[in-house]
């Protein structure tokens, strides 16, 4: 039997697992500025990928890499979930979300 399918693609679900929680918390905490963490773990991660011998090693850092990066388009999408209420806001942040509620359109609202 090959398990290697099962193997990655629990890797693969565990990344995403991670990755939610780490989102919401991140944009929470020090909001979209934080995009940029996730792209550098993410470039990091996909060069660890290319120089690790170990292939299974490789493809898991692969999909932690590109995990991290869609991380960075999630934070801010995750700051317009906030703003539309669906999300806790950071009550340090209030006067921010306060101001950007108020330059939001009706567009911004339906997306």
């Amino acid at each position: 039997m090959n398990y290697s399918g099962l193997i990655l693609g629990a890797g693969a679900f565990l990344c995403i697992g991670l990755f939610h929680p780490l989102v919401i918390k991140a944009e929470y905490y020090f909001g979209i500025k934080s995009w940029w963490a996730f792209l550098i773990v993410g470039l990091l991660s996909a060069a660890g990928s290319l120089f690790v011998d170990n292939v299974y090693v490789s493809i898991f850092l692969g999909i932690f890499a590109f995990s991290a990066i869609w991380g960075v388009g999630e934070v801010l999408h995750q700051e317009k979930r906030v703003l539309k209420g669906w999300f806790p806001e950071n009550p340090k942040r209030h006067d921010y979300y306060e101001h950007k509620r108020r330059e939001m359109t009706e567009k911004d609202i339906l997306e």
